[in-house]
């Protein structure tokens, strides 16, 4: 089961809005809307997860978690323990502040032997905190003037959309929060392993091609 509360499935579900997607998208846009399943459960994360105690095998979220508040982060996190029955697997992936932090200090480094190098380097600060600080959905930044004033007037800022991180994380602090949460044998994993069954099968996180999908991700799995 798909739960999902990006701003597509929200617009497909508002019958005002589902009107209106033709003149708020392009057609990129509009034909990733159309593909959309139809098995996917329109839901806020936020609020919970809509599922009974100790009835589900596994939770994967990925690319979510770094996208809630840190308290509602600590709450989802129990509640993903609740909903998993007794050896259920959680895992997460998140973007990897360590790798992002490295890559910064090692270009950083890289300025002081080489200035000319610098003109560069707020593409390094970029990927730390960019994300962070967003205003404007980025998309809807490049649009021409009545569309981007229709989409930010119909959606909203990038945080209204969800689009911005509220936090990040590393090994260490995931891991604590994970055990916090009262979780064990948590673990690191690569893109293509994983404690959950015939996982490979899924597809999950590779591209069409079998490559990571989502490299400088960090991924972690624990046990209920």
């Amino acid at each position: 089961m798909n739960i999902d509360w990006s701003i597509s499935v929200r617009i497909r579900r508002n019958p005002i809005l589902r009107r209106c997607a033709r003149l708020i998208m392009d057609s990129d846009r509009y034909e990733v809307y159309s593909a959309l399943s139809d098995n996917i459960l329109v839901y806020d994360l936020a609020r919970g997860i809509p599922y009974e105690s100790d009835s589900v095998d596994a939770v994967f979220h990925s690319h979510l978690f770094e996208h809630l508040d840190r308290d509602v982060g600590r709450r989802f996190v129990t509640e993903v323990r609740r909903v998993l029955k007794p050896g259920g697997v959680h895992r997460v992936v998140v973007p990897d502040l360590e790798i992002v932090r490295r890559r910064y200090l090692d270009d950083l480094d890289q300025c002081q032997h080489d200035p000319e190098h610098s003109i560069q380097h707020d593409n390094f600060i970029e990927a730390m905190i960019g994300q962070c600080v967003w205003r404007e959905a980025p998309g809807t930044s490049l649009r021409r003037p009545l569309r981007r004033r229709i989409e930010n007037a119909l959606l909203g800022d990038a945080r209204k959309r969800g689009q911005t991180h509220q936090w990040m994380y590393d090994r260490v602090s995931l891991a604590s929060l994970l055990a916090s949460a009262g979780f064990r044998q948590i673990s690191l994993r690569r893109y293509n392993e994983s404690a959950i069954p015939n996982w490979e099968s899924y597809g999950l996180e590779v591209t069409a091609t079998g490559e990571e999908y989502k490299p400088m991700s960090l991924y972690v799995e624990a046990i209920k």
